[in-house]
């Protein structure tokens, strides 16, 4: 038998381990969209992870793809930002025309302001694999929602998720990234505010959760993120007219 190893670092979810060249994940009821999902991403042509199905202890299979968290790496450059931007940019046009199925269940967490489009709800540092290949894992999360939510989450989540940071530099990342993107006047108009809500929403996420006592997001309320992302909404609102500013040209 090949041995399972336990994969640690997730705050969400439980179980999940790693069996030869592939992942295995406890099976919901948002499971089956998430998996058809992932797989019309990478029938249209996007490099995610192979979904392999179901396994006989009823657990998902997906591949199990080589890389470093980008997390774990030192910071991006700006290059490798307008990549990453490009990256999620992808993504949203291979979603742009996928019909999910009528009776298509999700788990949404955050409710988002639409319903645009199915998202990846998650696309931040500590999803992002760095190898030969760069590659979200993760999709879980994946559920309606729209463009610019998806894209101020991502943007912020990578370049301005430090709260100490020098707002300047910060900006110059969030260009980049933004630029990768792609994004048109609309989106750059935009961004600045949904940033702001995105943060406040994740926020209040962790807040509500440790006051009912929801797990896993109860102690993570305490265990720092709650100060983390306290701080992080703080330093995106504070500086909204500087990001707005380093947002309008379009190259």
């Amino acid at each position: 038998m090949v041995e399972e190893i336990l994969m640690l670092g997730g705050n969400a979810t439980d179980g999940v381990v790693r069996v030869g060249s592939t992942v295995r994940k406890p099976w919901t009821v948002a499971t089956p969209s998430v998996l058809a999902f992932v797989k019309a991403v990478s029938d249209a042509g996007f490099d995610v992870p192979a979904v392999h199905g179901q396994d006989a202890q009823g657990r998902q299979v997906t591949e199990f793809v080589p890389g470093r968290l980008a997390m774990d790496l030192p910071p991006l450059t700006l290059p490798e930002l307008f990549r990453v931007g490009h990256i999620v940019r992808a993504i949203h046009d291979a979603s742009a025309t996928y019909q999910p199925a009528p009776d298509a269940a999700w788990i949404t967490h955050i409710a988002p302001p639409g319903t645009d489009l199915i998202c990846h709800n998650d696309l931040a540092p500590w999803n992002l694999l760095i190898g030969d290949r760069w590659v979200f894992i993760d999709w879980d999360a994946s559920a309606p929602s729209t463009r610019l939510w998806d894209l101020a989450y991502a943007a912020q989540s990578f370049t301005l998720n430090d709260a100490s940071a020098d707002p300047r530099l910060a900006a110059r990342a969030l260009a980049a990234f933004v630029d990768g993107y792609d994004a048109d006047f609309e989106l750059r108009d935009a961004l600045s505010a949904a940033m702001w809500q995105r943060t406040t929403a994740m926020y209040q996420l962790l807040e509500t959760s440790h006051a009912a006592g929801t797990e896993p997001w109860a102690t993570m309320f305490t265990s720092g993120h709650g100060t983390h992302w306290n701080a992080v909404t703080q330093f995106v609102r504070k500086h909204r007219s500087l990001w707005a500013q380093a947002l309008q040209t379009v190259p």
